[in-house]
């Protein structure tokens, strides 16, 4: 049984990372809720940090980290302060700094520390990072990746720079950047662009609302992130993930939620359960003391990405990655 204590309810997936723990039988759940949110179903929550650090005897084996961005650093430093493996949620941090910092602490304290990005365990993801291993679709020459979505409400944090570190470069390109990484490693440059034209009345001061970053890598591959919240509000669902890879033999797109049935206005997804998934690794890695992937130091190099992309917009240039 490992007991384990998810940290805020701010971020939209703490929700749905309660109910699938708490349906497992080998998992002994608290829930922390400093911010009262009290829409995420679990049997124990309770109303602050201490207290869920607290809950257990000994103290929880691991933490789940679903604070609003800027409050990762403090909640991710002090689990290794305690030896306590973490889960946190997309971005690692809201600046390269505490990225470095937050993975230098955990590895000095040898705890895990995983990032939350569910879409690393798609299969449709696996097939790509496949076909580009196996040489299927030649030598890569461009790819292009979407991660739209609407513009998130309910928690409005995710429009408050101070809280979000910005707007939907912040939030939609890390997924993206993080898949590249898997498959292509880090880019040498990014460029972006970004602007405030969609919902910009709903969104938070300075929070960009669309954007398109592109990034290229050392073998002169380069490819292209459209990260905007351009998902109309009544669209069926919340957004998508694609992404399509060009090579000299051939080429492949993949839909990461594809998977649906519905008509007009309805959308029912099945197929694989890619927060499911992205826990089971998680728990194998507490109970095995072995990080698996997405680590926080993929974590870590997403941010970079990001970081250079905000600069890219704030010059009008394209920033070196080296540079961060």
């Amino acid at each position: 049984m490992l007991k384990i204590a998810l940290l805020s309810c701010a971020h939209t997936h703490a929700a749905a990372y309660a109910g699938i723990l708490a349906a497992r039988g080998d998992v002994d759940l608290v829930v922390a809720d400093p911010d009262g949110f009290g829409d995420v179903p679990a049997e124990r929550v309770v109303g602050s940090y201490q207290e869920a650090w607290d809950a257990f005897d000994g103290g929880p084996d691991a933490v789940i980290v679903t604070s609003a961005n800027a409050d990762h650093k403090e909640l991710v430093l002090e689990a290794a302060r305690r030896g306590v493996a973490v889960l946190c949620e997309k971005p690692l941090a809201t600046t390269v700094a505490d990225a470095e910092e937050m993975v230098a602490a955990c590895r000095e304290a040898g705890v895990v520390l995983m990032t939350a990005f569910p879409v690393h365990f798609s299969p449709a993801v696996e097939t790509l990072r496949s076909a580009v291993r196996d040489g299927a679709l030649g030598e890569i020459v461009g790819l292009t990746g979407t991660n739209n979505g609407k513009l998130p409400e309910g928690r409005d944090w995710f429009t408050d720079v101070s809280l979000s570190g910005g707007g939907c470069l912040v939030d939609h390109t890390v997924h993206v950047a993080q898949i590249l990484d898997a498959a292509f490693g880090e880019p040498t440059d990014v460029r972006a662009v970004a602007n405030r034209i969609l919902s910009a009345s709903r969104a938070g001061e300075g929070a960009e609302t669309g954007g398109f970053v592109t990034l290229t890598y050392p073998s002169g591959v380069v490819a292209t992130i459209d990260c905007s919240w351009s998902m109309p509000d009544d669209g069926p669902t919340w957004g998508g993930l694609t992404l399509q890879a060009l090579g000299t033999g051939g080429q492949l797109t993949v839909d990461a939620f594809a998977d649906h049935v519905g008509g007009p206005g309805q959308w029912l997804p099945y197929g694989a359960d890619l927060d499911a998934l992205l826990l089971e690794a998680f728990l194998d890695a507490v109970r095995t003391g072995r990080t698996q992937e997405p680590s926080g130091e993929a974590g870590l190099r997403t941010v970079r990405i990001v970081a250079a992309a905000q600069r890219s917009v704030a010059t009008g240039e394209a920033v070196a990655l080296a540079d961060v």
